[in-house]
């Protein structure tokens, strides 16, 4: 069996997620509970997305450059902070029913273009390069193993 490449993964994983958010946004008016979903699904998936990236690939890219505190991986994090807190006002949102985060959106999208352009034509290249089979394989037995849990970012009761 041939495991994916990252590249080409999570590539794929941030197409899904452009289609759940797209989602959300053309029903967020005319059918929240619909929109809700799309939403919940979506913050599940990048939450998801970005343990892998900060748990698994990551710490395989510093290891193979010895960056660290400096670097690609550092600026993703950074990043991947400033994503979280405009996840969390965009589900403050989501959590009382009210479509009024248009400007929230905005800036998580405008966010997210850029980050991921970053991770796919920087980051996951340069991991790819350094993974074999069995590394990739490895990889992906990582992911798996992380519980679910981490990426219960919702609690679904609202």
């Amino acid at each position: 069996m041939t495991t994916i490449a990252i590249t080409e993964q999570f590539g794929a994983d941030h197409d899904r997620l452009d289609e759940l958010f797209a989602g959300f946004q053309s029903l967020k008016r005319r059918d929240p509970a619909a929109a809700k979903e799309k939403f919940k699904a979506f913050l599940k998936g990048l939450t998801r997305h970005i343990v892998w990236e900060e748990d698994v690939l990551f710490p395989l890219f510093e290891e193979r450059t010895g960056m660290t505190d400096s670097g690609p991986t550092a600026v993703m994090r950074q990043e991947h902070r400033r994503i979280k807190g405009h996840l969390d006002a965009i589900h403050d949102k989501v959590r009382v029913g009210d479509p009024d985060s248009d400007a929230a959106e905005k800036a998580l999208l405008e966010l997210l273009s850029a980050h991921n352009m970053k991770e796919e034509s920087i980051l996951y290249p340069a991991i790819d390069a350094g993974l074999d089979q069995a590394g990739l394989e490895a990889a992906r037995k990582a992911m798996d193993a992380i519980p679910q849990e981490r990426y219960a970012c919702c609690c679904h009761a609202h």
